[in-house]
């Protein structure tokens, strides 16, 4: 009987490692990480074809991705550099979150407040800074992940930022079509 108490409360233990604060912030992480890959990928194109540009253009704008494909090229640098004041204040991981994360909300908004029928070479450029940065971003992540907890962890902490980043996906596509469809 005691065995099956034990057992028990064993298999719910498991999962306290999912409330601690480090997970939490691997799950807010993998949203902010997974947010511009579907924007890039399937809401832009959408919305493009919405606003009337014509499919060649589309079909060019979707090369913008690529930065997601390419990320080991720039990888080590961001692996290797320290950003001068930053890393002294908040770490080398946290200081290209922090960069990538800005560049992000920059493009983002670039990209929102830009209307792509009337000035499509700042849209192409606000999604290419998007993907850049978005890519960037996963590229501190994954080392950030990685360096900031126990061995034992890791698995807890890959899967709630996959569940974040998956959110994030849901949400950038079916959610950002539903808030177009109600404007």
């Amino acid at each position: 009987m005691q065995e099956a108490s034990d057992r028990k409360k064993g298999f719910w233990s498991a999962f306290t490692v999912y409330r601690e604060p480090e997970a939490v912030r691997m799950l807010f992480l993998g949203f902010s990480s997974g947010l511009p890959l579907l924007l890039v990928f399937g809401t832009l194109s959408f919305w493009l074809r919405e606003s009337g540009v014509d499919l060649k253009t589309i079909g060019f704008m979707s090369w913008v991705g690529l930065c997601w494909g390419f990320k080991w090229v720039w990888a080590p640098l961001v692996d290797r550099l320290t950003i001068p004041l930053l890393t002294r204040a908040l770490g080398r991981r946290r200081s290209w979150l922090l960069l990538s994360q800005i560049g992000l909300v920059c493009t983002l908004c670039g990209m929102a407040f830009t209307d792509p029928a009337q000035h499509l070479r700042q849209m192409a450029l606000c999604a290419l800074g998007t993907a850049f940065f978005g890519a960037t971003q996963d590229i501190a992540l994954d080392a950030f992940r990685i360096e900031s907890g126990e061995e034992s962890k890791q698995a807890a902490y890959a899967a709630t930022y996959q569940m974040g980043y998956r959110i994030a996906m849901i949400w950038s596509g079916a959610g950002a079509l539903a808030i177009a469809a109600g404007a």
